[in-house]
């Protein structure tokens, strides 16, 4: 193995810079010439590649987004498009691919190796920290801290003027980001999809945090729960209960954003060094991860179809706490 090539795809997560960083220089440290791709599979079949070196990944570590960008492609779904890729990567000389993103990206990346024959390393990067095989995805702690800074505010607020606020967060499959923000935020109910939600029983918890005295607080929702999103279920809580002043915030997009977190900078750099290692090691179609503090990989395959369950103790903690 002579050259890689890297690229981030899916959704943006803080964090893929660090780890395209760590990438590009473990890469380099063991004598292989790196490539990046802008534009993940998109620029893979156009043929937008950057050489890169120590200095191209120089002050990234700490930036949010990605330097290599990201793009939806439905030309790479279609056989047509997958030969152009092949053809690409093989013009460049490329003999394996570390692909940042999440599980349509390993899929992609799956399907690409049984027809090509170029190997592939996925690193998790997901803010929703769904993906079965770590513990932990890069760029899920910093969404994580965004979401508590951000309703830590929206509290101020709801105290000073005796408000209910459901605050809706990303999660349309999964309640992570929901359940652990909810916990460190005090929220009052999370709402999340993998619990099953009724309007009636939330209303029930609200008379009796009023019946003691408390005179506002916040409904963390994670936007796939079953009830619907926040607005829905606010309005549903407004009609049976109108003694509530009720708001509601969507975080949206903002959690993307933001620079990293210590623990996502550090995550990411191990991840991405441990990519490359595979590599040379002749590993393929594995994402790698960390499960208890240890490097751990998974097949794509495994991680496509098995999700990261709920931890039922937090579950638990939610409830109690409330």
């Amino acid at each position: 193995m002579k050259r890689i090539a890297i690229i981030t795809s899916g959704g943006d997560a803080p964090g893929m810079n660090a780890c395209v960083r760590a990438v590009v220089r473990t890469a380099l440290r063991n004598n292989l010439e790196v490539v990046g791709i802008v534009r993940a599979y998109a620029g893979m079949i156009s043929g937008d590649f950057i050489p890169m070196d120590f200095q191209s990944v120089s002050n990234i570590i700490q930036r949010g987004g990605t330097i290599l960008k990201s793009a939806r492609c439905d030309e790479f779904r279609t056989v047509e498009g997958r030969a152009k890729a092949a053809e690409n990567l093989k013009k460049h000389n490329i003999d394996g691919v570390v692909a940042i993103g999440k599980d349509g990206t390993f899929t992609g990346a799956q399907i690409f190796y049984q027809e090509h024959g170029i190997p592939f390393i996925g690193c998790p990067g997901t803010i929703d920290n769904d993906l079965f095989g770590t513990d932990n995805t890069i760029g899920y702690d910093t969404a994580l801290n965004t979401v508590v800074q951000a309703v830590d505010k929206i509290r101020d607020t709801a105290d000073a003027h005796d408000r209910l606020f459901f605050v809706e967060v990303m999660g349309r499959d999964a309640g992570f980001i929901a359940l652990r923000s909810g916990i460190a935020v005090g929220a009052e109910t999370i709402l999340i999809p993998e619990t099953e939600t009724f309007v009636d029983n939330l209303i029930e918890r609200l008379k009796q945090s009023r019946a003691h005295k408390k005179t506002s607080s916040i409904i963390i929702v994670a936007e796939g729960d079953d009830g619907g999103g926040a607005y829905e279920i606010a309005e549903k809580v407004k009609e049976k209960y109108k003694q509530f002043e009720t708001k509601v915030t969507v975080l949206g997009h903002v959690q993307r954003g933001g620079s990293p977190s210590a623990a996502d900078r550090v995550l990411a750099s191990m991840l991405g060094k441990a990519a490359v290692e595979a590599l040379l090691e002749g590993r393929k179609n594995e994402m790698v991860g960390v499960i208890n503090r240890k490097i751990a990989f998974t097949s794509f395959e495994k991680a496509i179809k098995h999700h990261q369950k709920i931890n039922k103790n937090l579950l638990h903690l939610a409830e109690l706490l409330s």
